[in-house]
């Protein structure tokens, strides 16, 4: 409960907020002890065992875990910010700082940006990748084709101005357009521009199915030859053929660290990944704009070709139909948000067959593409990729509204699943190594310098949750519900959950690399 001191002057208090008889988890990864913090300014004033000062506001966490904020280092909040300010999805997951910007995609003019994030005050701070597919989309729009030198060079502007700009690194999307048509000596040129900043080098890789070890491979390549750090988003195997190769690709991230290349891991805490269905589609369908792409698929050999090798890809999955791909959500018809490619395709009278679910893909694709839940991933893969000490947590999310479409339950509940599911109950990994991934790891891979520690001057980003109580309530249904368990989230110094209640007060800002203005 939040305690107010009577009687007392605000002007002589010692700090603004002081958490008492909390259970003490710091971000070190080291044992929890219990303890008080005071909060003073937005920082962490004290912290210890004998802190005991007058306060403006007290928090009682008897029997809570007091935690810093946790970082979301793989999240899509562009063009979702003014959807919900309060953020309340990641709020009441316990996480106060986000980095945007991943799998290729984010503004162009990131100085723009991050001003503009810190005009709306949201309640969570923000710090940015500059992604290449926008990049590239800017110079070349989306031509299957090798960058002229020309054009290379507009691209390597761009990057170094978003780094001086603030971005925290340069990502890729290497299964998206027109990333897909991108080799690898052009992701490197571009990513050596990001590395004179001090940036970080974040890919959702070429690959993460059949050919998982290849795309490995490419992006430890890129930073090998860049001398950047990298950071494999998402990493996982997807389609049933591919479980188990998590004994074949985690031994490949341990033996690129003992080679000196600095890679972590980042994964989601689920059996199923959420993209768009025209990855359904080969790449070379999808080039140029949306009525190139309508143009050939009215083709009837280019039809019979898609629908060939959608239908070899399946097989590959050993699955007969497409009822691993679920809409999430279609524009032009809400009706089929929620069901599978396999139910819809009977929705359209069509028979019970691949062939003709596949039709109804290129005819999603037609009007306008849609988003898609695809469930195809190993439990035992998720555990042993989760057990690999420099991997983080991360929801790969935006912002929700309640009751939007049929959204993966990441958005909703990535940090509460891993402590019920992964720590309480099944017990993967320890309380204190979950907290270090969410928090201090993060913050030390993105150069968050003053966040991800429970310590003095260090800004004051909290949680204060329940250990035994904390849960994920958001299912592949029913989507569209908060976390429980996190009791008091504070942002900057700012108390923004008060009771498990989000109460409108909105401290976030946005933070920026260490190639801000050039330093």
């Amino acid at each position: 409960m939040v305690l107010f001191s009577p009687a007392l002057n605000a002007q002589h208090a010692a700090c603004d907020i002081l958490i008492k008889n909390g259970k003490i988890i710091d971000g070190t990864g080291n044992s929890w002890y219990y303890g008080n913090v005071a909060i003073k300014d937005g920082k962490i004033f004290q912290i210890g065992r004998d802190v005991d000062l007058s306060a403006k506001k007290i928090i009682d966490a008897d029997g809570l875990v007091v935690a810093p904020g946790f970082i979301d280092v793989h999240t899509h909040l562009e063009g979702d910010e003014t959807k919900d300010l309060n953020a309340t999805n990641f709020i009441l997951d316990g996480v106060t700082t986000c980095i945007t910007g991943n799998c290729g995609s984010s503004n162009i003019d990131i100085g723009k940006y991050l001003q503009w994030i810190d005009s709306l005050k949201l309640s969570i701070n923000v710090a940015t990748l500059i992604g290449h597919n926008d990049i590239r989309r800017e110079v070349m729009g989306r031509a299957n084709r090798d960058a002229t030198a020309d054009e290379m060079q507009q691209m390597k502007n761009i990057v170094d101005k978003a780094m001086r700009d603030g971005a925290v690194g340069f990502s890729t999307g290497l299964i998206y357009i027109p990333g897909t048509y991108t080799k690898t000596p052009e992701i490197i040129e571009l990513a050596k521009i990001s590395a004179k900043y001090k940036g970080v080098y974040a890919s959702h890789m070429r690959d993460e199915g059949d050919s998982v070890t290849e795309a490995i491979d490419e992006a430890l390549t890129v930073g090998r030859e860049a001398k950047i750090p990298v950071e494999i988003s998402h990493f996982k195997l997807s389609g049933q053929q591919n479980w188990g190769r998590s004994k074949e690709t985690v031994p490949m991230i341990d033996a690129a660290r003992k080679e000196g290349i600095e890679v972590t891991i980042d994964q989601y805490p689920y059996t199923a990944s959420s993209t768009s269905i025209s990855t359904l589609i080969p790449d070379e369908i999808l080039a140029d704009g949306q009525d190139s792409i309508n143009a050939r698929l009215q083709k009837p050999e280019t039809r019979k070709y898609v629908i060939k090798s959608m239908l070899e890809r399946l097989k590959k999955r050993k699955l007969k139909h497409f009822s691993y791909a679920v809409v999430a959500y279609f524009e032009p018809d809400t009706s089929y948000n929620g069901k599978s490619i396999e139910q819809i395709n009977l929705m359209k009278g069509r028979k019970h067959r691949a062939k003709y679910e596949a039709e109804t893909v290129i005819d999603l694709m037609v009007l306008g593409d849609a988003s898609a839940v695809f469930h195809g991933m190993s439990e035992e893969d998720i555990k042993r990729i989760m057990q690999y000490p420099f991997n983080m947590f991360a929801s790969d999310a935006t912002i929700r509204v309640l009751g939007a479409g049929i959204p993966h339950p990441r958005g909703y509940g990535t940090n509460a699943r891993v402590l019920a599911e992964y720590v309480r109950d099944q017990h993967v990994i320890s309380l204190e190594e979950a907290i270090r991934r969410m928090t201090s790891l993060p913050a030390q891979k993105f150069q968050l310098h003053d966040r991800g520690l429970l310590k003095e001057g260090m800004a004051a980003d909290i949680v204060i949750f329940d250990e035994k109580q904390v849960q994920d309530i958001s299912t592949y249904e029913s989507p569209h519900a908060y976390s429980k368990g996190f009791h008091y989230v504070i942002v900057n110094g700012v108390l923004t959950v008060d009771n498990e209640k989000h109460n409108g007060v909105r401290a976030g800002k946005a933070l920026y690399g260490p190639g801000k203005n050039g330093n």
